[in-house]
């Protein structure tokens, strides 16, 4: 079995995470492989997480949103890029079609509380904020005169003349995408009023087009600071992308608003950081150099 879980996992980095760092040994990577072990670790440490639940048999969500309500998130227990996540889910119906897709990706997943908010990834070690950005799902804003077709094509303009791509993706124009529109009373040929926030697909992931906007770390206050360390240290980690949510913003400390991490990557993907659509391109080769001096020997096992 062990052998059998090193080729898998072996073949999902391989797969899905060739331009993903590897600062953290075997024991750190093993400790929030999946969604349900890092769960634990934030329970262990009085960590600030959503209620939640592991399962294999779609009941099991349904009983977890009689108990606490929705909204809700389901999400394979072992995932990255937001592959399998559905959120926010509002009604059993949108539950079980959830529960469903969620397991092409992984045969256990998890049902999680949803929490509206600003969704970040803190890229920090056990002492050090190195980069923090906030994530947008696609979007484009309203001029009152072009259809959300226009504007798509526009915001896809605009990325490429700032050389996001390849790593920053093009807004699509798929089926999830006009099903999400539809939700909204809109479609690609709707005309959205100056200045309205039109989402265009639901996940903040990179693929379906999400948006990176950079934030000033000056404006992160000592306690949210301290909070971040806090998460890097009780893995025993060397540094982590920490995905989490403020409901009012990561500038306000966090225990005056609510929060919650949402989970853990021992391997994020920096390069992310480096591509903002929103807010000045830093500098942290230095902290990378630093990084790159790490003697990891396991670093290539699994």
């Amino acid at each position: 079995m062990k052998s059998l879980r090193a080729r898998l996992y072996g073949w999902i980095s391989e797969k899905y995470m060739h331009d993903c760092s590897n600062y953290n040994t075997l024991a750190v990577r093993k400790s929030c492989r999946s969604k349900s072990l890092g769960r634990a670790v934030f329970a262990a440490n009085d960590l600030p997480h959503a209620r939640g639940r592991k399962f294999t048999w779609p009941w099991s969500a349904h009983r977890f949103a009689n108990e606490y309500g929705f909204p809700l998130v389901i999400k394979p227990n072992v995932s990255g890029y937001s592959r399998g996540s559905y959120f926010p889910i509002n009604s059993h119906g949108e539950l079980f079609r959830a529960t469903l897709r969620a397991k092409r990706w992984w045969p256990t997943t998890m049902v999680e509380q949803y929490l509206q908010g600003a969704n970040y990834r803190v890229l920090a070690t056990r002492d050090k904020l190195i980069s923090v950005i906030r994530r947008y799902p696609p979007f484009v804003i309203g001029n009152g005169r072009d259809s959300i077709d226009t504007l798509i094509d526009a915001e896809n303009r605009v990325r490429e003349e700032m050389g996001l791509y390849p790593v920053i993706h093009p807004i699509g124009r798929n089926d999830a995408v006009r099903a999400h529109l539809a939700k909204q009373g809109l479609s690609l040929e709707s005309v959205p009023e100056e200045g309205r926030h039109v989402e265009v697909f639901h996940r903040v992931a990179l693929a379906p087009g999400g948006a990176v906007e950079t934030i000033d770390r000056a404006t992160i206050p000592e306690e949210n600071r301290q909070f971040f360390y806090r998460v890097v240290r009780a893995f025993d980690a060397n540094v982590f992308g920490i995905d989490v949510i403020f409901e009012k913003g990561i500038e306000i400390p966090y225990d005056q608003q609510r929060c919650i991490l949402v989970e853990v990557n021992s391997r994020p993907y920096i390069k992310m950081h480096h591509y903002p659509r929103y807010g000045a391109k830093e500098d942290f080769s230095a902290d990378l150099a630093e990084l790159d001096k790490l003697d990891i020997a396991d670093k290539d096992i699994f």
